[in-house]
């Protein structure tokens, strides 16, 4: 097996997570910013502990290595969604700087902890440009597509082609629509989650056309997630492993086509560590290795 940063449907080795306890921390502090954050519900806590409880579980399925973030006075609870913060590449980590206002910091305190853990940073974005994690995923070791949204500029990506592509990496861009508009928390992978290599969840409606059809161009299968199961992030499924998933609670159509493909199909409820945030179990994890077999 060749363990590798670039992949988001190989055995998951090492990860990192920002736990619930660290990121809303208590009653009080979900109370006061809940809404600022443009959160859909106020989540309860005790309840979000449970749910991260059985999210953590899956993930230990096949990942040997599992750090957790810590608290940090200057991050507030969207820090949980910490694949936003960083991109891990085989050459180091990339640190973003994030297009919602509210989240600026959370780069500076990944920094902290990557560099008190000894892992490597290969660079960071700076303003004006903006990058988020959740708009970029690795579609091969090789290939990496970054999203054009409202929470990562053009500028932005500039800065991350002038990274990677020296060490050979070729990033393919997708113009997203502006869909509900600056406020809410659209990505690249609120559409696009790779399971395997040759195979993807995709919600097809939000999905730019010359996108859609480089992915069919490039030999993957399309899993679509239907219409009514979008909201509940149907189509942000986590692989922790080839055709290996984990899944949201309450997307029973997006469950069962993955299930007709041949995947091994986890679900956790998340209703409030998820749901709630507009964060699935991609964005609640930084994968940095996996194992390609």
């Amino acid at each position: 097996m060749k363990l590798t940063c670039h992949s988001e449907y190989g055995d998951l080795r090492s990860v990192y997570l920002k736990h619930p306890r660290e990121a809303m921390v208590d009653d009080q502090r979900i109370a006061n910013t809940w809404q600022a954050l443009n959160f859909l519900s106020r989540p309860d806590l005790s309840r979000a502990f449970s749910e991260y409880a059985v999210f953590e579980s899956l993930l230990k399925i096949t990942a040997p290595e599992v750090h957790h973030l810590p608290f940090h006075s200057d991050v507030t609870m969207d820090s949980m969604y910490c694949r936003d913060a960083s991109l891990a590449t085989d050459f180091g980590l990339i640190l973003c700087n994030m297009g919602k206002h509210l989240r600026k910091p959370e780069p500076t305190a990944c920094r902290e902890a990557f560099q008190a853990s000894g892992m490597r940073i290969l660079g960071a974005i700076e303003s004006p440009g903006t990058l988020e994690g959740g708009d970029v995923a690795w579609l091969d070791t090789k290939t990496l597509a970054v999203g054009h949204t409202y929470r990562t500029n053009a500028a932005g990506i500039e800065q991350l082609k002038a990274l990677v592509e020296p060490h050979g990496i070729e990033v393919i861009v997708a113009q997203l629509p502006h869909y509900k508009g600056k406020s809410d928390v659209f990505h690249l992978m609120s559409i696009l989650s790779p399971i395997d290599q040759d195979l993807a969840v995709v919600y097809s409606p939000l999905m730019p056309i010359p996108f859609r059809e480089y992915l069919l161009s490039r030999g993957f299968g399309l899993i679509e997630s239907p219409d009514n199961e979008f909201d509940s992030m149907g189509c942000n499924v986590l692989a922790i492993g080839p055709r290996q998933v984990i899944v949201v609670g309450g997307n029973p159509v997006t469950r069962s086509h993955l299930n007709s493909a041949g995947c091994t199909v986890y679900e956790y409820e998340g209703a409030n560590i998820s749901v709630a945030g507009g964060g699935g179990p991609t964005c609640l994890t930084r994968p940095v290795l996996r194992a390609l077999r």
